[in-house]
């Protein structure tokens, strides 16, 4: 399956999100999908520390989100 990771940053005060990266990742489930995004977000280098990531499936539809700090 196709996943988009989308890794942002979250503006304090109106709670507006900034996308600082996009990648792509062809995984067998979404579940899969979740363990590679969580794995990117401690490694990937970005020019900022995101606060949080969501994949879109491949009609660019929202399938999970997650925030620094949540389990």
């Amino acid at each position: 399956m196709q996943f988009t990771v989308e890794f942002f940053r979250i503006r304090p005060g109106d709670d507006a999100h900034a996308v600082l990266e996009r990648i792509s990742q062809d995984v067998p489930t979404l579940n899969d999908a979740k363990v590679r995004a969580r794995s990117l977000f401690e490694t990937l280098d970005m020019p900022q520390t995101p606060d949080g990531l969501r994949l879109l499936d491949g009609a660019g539809e929202e399938v999970y989100a997650w925030r620094r700090g949540e389990r």
